[in-house]
């Protein structure tokens, strides 16, 4: 499965292009954004980096990684990112994670988002499972996780080097 697309009832799931540079850069830039990211705050190189490597990862044969942009339906814009990540193919498993800039907090699209990579690990990708980590001071990551039929299965200590600072992640799963 090559050139993903996935659209949701306001948000257009799509495989990130060279030109989406500046988008992407802003907000994994932004401090507040990355706060509880294992990666960033990015420099324009990192940025343009990771944008290689999700082209590059969408001809994979067989194909691991789906990075996605998550853009307006209305308008195109790209307000974020997201990905599943298949962990084992005999288990059929995978993780799954999303970041979104600060103005697209609080307005329901990253459960929209996940909802839509649910949908494609389940449905197209024949998943068992989907997993997913957020900080545990992530609260509005754990909601969304919820949200979406994901439960809590571990909280794991110490599990994160962030920045200097060992961070507690919860696990959830669905």
């Amino acid at each position: 499965m090559t050139d993903v697309m996935l659209p949701t009832a306001r948000l257009v799931l799509r495989e990130f292009r060279e030109d989406d540079l500046a988008s992407v850069h802003e907000y994994g830039s932004d401090p507040e954004v990355v706060r509880y990211m294992p990666w960033g705050p990015n420099t324009e190189d990192d940025t343009r980096s990771f944008i290689a490597q999700a082209i590059a990862s969408a001809s994979q044969e067989p194909r691991t990684t789906y990075e996605l942009a998550v853009t307006l339906l209305a308008d195109g814009r790209l307000v974020g990112g997201c990905g599943i990540h298949a962990v084992s193919f005999s288990n059929r498993s995978a993780f799954m994670g999303y970041c979104l800039r600060r103005d697209a907090w609080g307005l329901g699209y990253a459960t929209e988002a996940s909802r839509a990579l649910l949908k494609l690990g389940f449905r197209a990708l024949g998943l068992h499972r989907i997993a997913a980590t957020c900080d545990v001071g992530n609260t509005a990551s754990a909601r969304v996780l919820e949200k979406i039929g994901m439960r809590r299965e571990a909280c794991l200590r110490e599990d994160t080097l962030l920045r200097g600072q060992w961070r507690d992640s919860y696990l959830y799963a669905i």
